[in-house]
């Protein structure tokens, strides 16, 4: 695998565990009162960064925001939480998946085709 989709590889996966991680403490604090549910951005960032390079794939972070609606405000809707925590779920292990692959075939190579 060539450095660049290695490290974007890298980079995603960060940016969903991430998400991952603010989902759950949107769905923990749901019922809290005061609490503005947060999102993760990452995705538009890292597609610019890789026409760049390496070293812009590697300083792209992934940015937490507050979400909101329309009049500044959001509660946590727990149907939507657990939709963007599965497409994250579904994304991360179709990243996962591509790695071992990758694995697989240099293993294959390294073994001399056995």
């Amino acid at each position: 695998m060539d450095p660049i989709s290695a490290s974007l590889i890298s980079k995603a996966l960060d940016g969903l565990h991430l998400r991952a991680a603010v989902i759950a403490e949107n769905i923990a604090n749901s019922n809290s009162i005061g609490f503005q549910p947060r999102g993760v951005a990452f995705e538009q960032e890292l597609r610019a960064a890789a026409s760049q390079g390496l070293k812009a794939i590697n300083d792209s972070p992934a940015k937490i925001m507050p979400l909101s609606d329309e009049l500044g405000d959001r509660a946590v809707r727990l149907d939507m939480e657990m939709a963007e925590a599965a497409r994250t779920s579904t994304r991360y292990a179709a990243l996962i998946d591509i790695l071992g692959r990758q694995m697989q075939i240099e293993r294959t190579a390294i073994r001399g085709g056995q």
